[in-house]
């Protein structure tokens, strides 16, 4: 079973910034490898190595720490393009919501 994609995916396309954006954005509170992250978005390890400097170098995220040769990354919360990334990412969400409970709402009362 194929994932559905998120709000923020479906919004701005699928291309491989945009899905380790995602990625980053929806589980913020974690660090992760830059393995974990080419796993879980399906960018692969090359195309992630060209985009991950520009990530780091916007600050949009940060290296936490080292677990053997092992780099990991987090979401910089710091950030002003980060903090306005999740903002536009809560305010998609909640404007998909608006317009979908009321769908939900008919199929329920019929």
């Amino acid at each position: 079973m194929e994932a559905k994609k998120s709000i923020f995916v479906e919004t701005f396309g699928e291309t491989p910034i945009v899905k380790v954006l995602d990625f980053f954005l929806t589980f913020d509170s974690f660090d992760y490898s830059k393995s974990s992250v080419s796993e879980e978005t399906g960018v692969s390890r090359i195309t992630l190595d060209k985009i991950w400097e520009d990530f780091v170098q916007k600050k949009i995220i940060v290296k936490t720490r080292e677990i053997g040769r092992a780099e990991m990354y987090k979401l910089n919360k710091e950030s002003s393009i980060a903090k306005v990334l999740s903002e536009l990412n809560f305010k998609l969400a909640s404007s998909f919501a608006e317009e979908e409970i009321p769908k939900i709402r008919k199929k329920v009362e019929a």
